[in-house]
């Protein structure tokens, strides 16, 4: 089957996304559990060299598909000057097919950007602004570990409006210690008041070879409570309903047109190639990943090898499983028809689906309860 094609018939998705791994952070954050690091700065030239040497290396196979976003996520990509990140850009535009309307997106935190290196990142070509504030109370933030403040993020908006950033997500996290709703309500509250186009609102995780997961393991810190993060989601689900945004993907919201199409890619099962130190690629059912350590990443792209550190293939029940996964994930639903009538009845019933036009589409409630939704849709006799 071709990548983004649907299991049961349909036309191939001919768009792919590119991602861009910089993994480079002012300091790492308690929670963090991705391929980040803090005080490797003296690392960035040689990075970008090898940034470059990658993508001589995989455009060959992919000259045949037109690229229609591509996103550089991290790390945080900012800790890098405008000019390294225009050139990476630019270098991208030279080796790919890149469509003149793509995506392009840079994430950032707030104390890595002022407007003058905003507007150096736009005229770049970097259009999507995609922006950690993750909450608006510094108590919360403290706990988070995170090194900014809440007028962090408000003066950082604002240099994004005067950069004329018209594409801003603001990213947000609920559930860390402390945080009640009262709190996450404020920072809702706040991020409309701001109305960037697009907002992510995540339950924080606790992964258990963080700092935070050891912590909690001692129990130093208490873990998120499920039942006050299901009550931080559905206040989340109103008030941005309430402000204009649309609810396409569990933990996204955005005004209408401003859906992240990078990210839809990830969940509609296009291709996409992912550049850097254990950066993920997807093409026609194969996985594949880059090495994690940024020395062996260097090393190996600097003697001029793709630095694959392993891949694997689904096979047919395990791409069927994932399809009808991400299709509830982003709320487009699955046909009734590719669900036996005896399976889902008992999730209507119970008000965890709903039909809409003939999918069947999972509510709030069973947005919540998704993994078990998925496996009792599907579970083989």
């Amino acid at each position: 089957m071709s990548s983004g094609a649907s299991l049961l018939g349909g036309e191939a998705v001919v768009t792919a996304g590119v991602y861009v791994h910089v993994p480079f952070c002012l300091t790492r954050c308690g929670y963090c559990d991705f391929n980040a690091y803090a005080g490797l700065d003296e690392l960035k030239p040689r990075y970008l060299r090898a940034l470059l040497g990658e993508i001589a290396l995989s455009a060959p196979a992919w000259s045949d598909v037109e690229v229609g976003s591509v996103f550089l996520g991290g790390g945080t990509p900012t800790t890098m000057t405008p000019g390294d990140l225009g050139s990476l850009l630019a270098e991208l535009r030279r080796a790919f097919d890149i469509a003149t309307d793509a995506e392009i997106t840079t994430e950032a935190n707030p104390d890595t950007v002022d407007e003058a290196s905003l507007s150096g990142l736009l005229a770049a070509g970097y259009t999507r602004l995609s922006m950690g504030a993750q909450s608006f109370d510094p108590a919360v933030l403290r706990a988070l570990e995170r090194v900014h403040t809440p007028d962090s993020v408000r003066q950082a908006f604002e240099a994004a409006r005067s950069a004329r950033y018209a594409n801003v997500n603001l990213d947000l996290i609920y559930g860390a210690d402390g945080e009640t709703l009262e709190s996450w309500e404020r920072s809702i509250a706040e991020t409309i008041a701001l109305a960037p186009e697009h907002v992510s609102a995540y339950a924080l995780t606790i992964e258990p070879a963080t700092a935070l997961g050891r912590a909690v393991a001692r129990g130093d810190v208490r873990a998120p409570d499920p039942d006050v993060q299901a009550d931080m989601f559905q206040l989340a689900c109103s008030m941005l309903g309430d402000g204009g945004y649309g609810h396409y993907e569990i933990s996204n919201w955005a005004k209408p047109g401003y859906e992240c199409r990078h990210n839809l890619g990830y969940w509609r099962r296009q291709p996409y190639l992912g550049l850097g130190a254990g950066a993920h690629s997807y093409r026609d059912d194969r996985r594949w990943w880059n090495v994690r350590p940024p020395e062996e990443y260097l090393a190996t792209v600097e003697r001029c090898e793709l630095p694959i550190g392993g891949s694997e293939t689904l096979d047919a029940a395990d791409a069927y499983l994932e399809e009808i996964f991400l299709r509830l994930r982003i709320l487009e639903g699955v046909p009734s028809s590719w669900i036996d009538d005896e399976r889902a009845e008992p999730y209507l019933e119970s008000g965890l689906l709903t039909e809409d036009d003939g999918s069947l589409v999972p509510t709030e409630r069973g947005m919540l309860l998704l993994n078990e939704l998925v496996l009792g849709l599907t579970a083989r006799e």
